[in-house]
């Protein structure tokens, strides 16, 4: 991994992410949508939870990562979160089907972050060459209020800790 490049108290940097918004035309899953772009511009004045999975449909990020988000989510509306969003290196179409699947609805934004751009330029991308998934996304979570960085940590190792729903609410 790289070495992490923003730290609590810094600006987000601007990034565009590929989006399928989620309609109810897509809920029965005979439709793909349609991809769209999320400037993090549209966060200013917003709380926003963001957090980062290597893979969609990954075991780690499939069962224990994003699951405990949407079981949590009135807790994060009730702390005062505008956006919840789940992002990785997965292309809007993955990223789409693999929220329809998990049920997050218009709960969880998923964000398509192709080939870690983003997330690397932040210190927070992952080489997974070795295993063949190229570079990706590393594990990580974020609170940012109003575009300032007010929680970020990186997984140390395999697993979720410092980066799953019941740490990132402790620190909101």
């Amino acid at each position: 991994m790289a070495s992490l490049k923003i730290s609590v108290g810094d600006t987000i940097p601007k990034g565009t992410f590929g989006n399928i918004p989620f309609t109810e035309e897509l809920a029965d899953h005979s439709a793909c949508g349609i991809p769209t772009t999320l400037s993090t511009d549209s966060w200013k004045g917003k709380k926003v939870v963001l957090f980062s999975v290597p893979g969609a449909f990954t075991p780690t990020c499939h069962i224990n990562h994003l699951p405990p988000y949407l079981a949590k989510y009135d807790e994060f509306k009730a702390k005062n979160v505008d956006v919840i969003a789940v992002i990785a290196a997965n292309d809007p179409f993955v990223m789409s089907g693999w929220g329809r699947v998990e049920g997050l609805t218009d709960k969880i934004i998923t964000l398509s972050d192709p080939n870690a751009t983003w997330s690397d330029s932040l210190g927070l991308s992952v080489d997974l060459s070795g295993r063949g998934f190229g570079i990706r996304t590393a594990r990580y979570a974020m609170i940012i209020d109003d575009l300032v960085i007010k929680y970020v940590e990186v997984e140390p190792g395999l697993g979720v800790t410092v980066s799953g729903a019941d740490a990132v609410l402790a620190k909101l």
